[in-house]
């Protein structure tokens, strides 16, 4: 008997995680937690991709968590984030429900399946400000010169993630980190993956929806109820390139070709952590996605039971 499983449902955007994972939660007596860190936010929908009227199964609603939790316009992290997690799953499975991981921010789900603390460790923005100029060679340097201990989860990918892991090894060279206390988690993780041209034309077409939808018309709305302009290009990339559209910089054509294009390379960029995840040890079990929903959840629900009875 498998004790206090998880069923994470992963993939790259426009892979069609949350219509596989309510399915799922509804077979197998289970509510949807949230990996989404765009979703949290209330009032961003059509730019998040929430469509909250995925959530019901034959008429009947599946519960979800952590989605619209927070004001648009306020910051939200993954130490946030985890806190959350553990709260709902706890209950969840108190209740003898299956708890189902489902969402695309891999950072959200590597904290979870790797057991993070240092997501705890606060950041230093006078640090932040300061060693923005720095290049990424210099910047290994530095991070070079600190114990292996402290560098051992270090991400070395970008700039931004090269920074965060100083400010740890630095926190780390000066504080004890008090273990926490977490309840014991046996995930079983089931990957979407989608052939590059399909994923490209699901990225399109769905991207063409949402502005039919009034994509442009939520970030006027949001603009207009006072979330500043900064954030909204920090919430991500729909938002950031419809910013620059509505000041004037792109043109319609413009928007549509560049912005598609960049969430083509963020797909991608979601594929590549999901891999790094695999060689940090988490174990995935890949689904190709193909035409065939049905065909999609009868194999990773009978992937999972069979895991389940051992």
């Amino acid at each position: 008997m498998i004790e206090n499983p998880l069923l994470v449902v992963l993939g790259p955007t426009a892979s069609g995680k949350t219509r596989l994972a309510v399915r799922l939660a509804a077979a197998l007596q289970g509510e949807i937690i949230s990996a989404d860190s765009r979703q949290v936010f209330r009032g961003m929908d059509i730019g998040t991709g929430k469509d909250l009227s995925e959530y019901f199964y034959q008429g009947k609603p599946v519960p979800y968590h952590l989605i619209n939790v927070k004001a648009a316009g306020e910051h939200y992290n993954v130490n946030e984030y985890k806190e959350e997690f553990y709260r709902i799953f706890e209950d969840l499975t108190s209740r003898q429900l299956l708890p189902v991981l489902c969402g695309g921010t891999g950072m959200y789900i590597h904290s979870i399946l790797q057991r993070h603390e240092y997501t705890a460790i606060p950041s230093d923005e006078a640090f932040r400000s300061s060693s923005s100029a720095i290049d990424g060679a210099d910047l290994r340097k530095i991070l070079a010169g600190y114990p292996a201990q402290f560098t051992a989860q270090a991400d070395l990918s970008s700039h931004k993630r090269m920074i965060r892991a100083i400010e740890i090894a630095v926190y780390l060279s000066q504080h004890e980190l008090d273990p926490v206390s977490r309840p014991q988690i046996t995930p079983f993780v089931a990957g979407l993956n989608l052939e590059v041209a399909a994923r490209r034309n699901r990225i399109y077409r769905r991207l063409i929806a949402r502005f039919e939808e009034g994509l442009i018309e939520e970030v006027k709305g949001l603009l207009e109820a006072g979330v500043s302009r900064e954030m909204l290009t920090f919430y991500g990339l729909e938002y950031k390139f419809i910013v620059a559209y509505l000041n004037g910089e792109l043109n319609y054509v413009d928007l549509l070709e560049r912005l598609s294009t960049a969430i083509y390379q963020f797909a991608k960029r979601q594929m590549t952590f999901f891999r790094k995840m695999e060689k940090d040890g988490v174990k995935i079990h890949w689904f190709e996605v193909k035409d065939n929903s049905e065909a999609l959840f009868e194999s990773v629900l009978d992937s999972f039971s069979r895991w389940k009875s051992g």
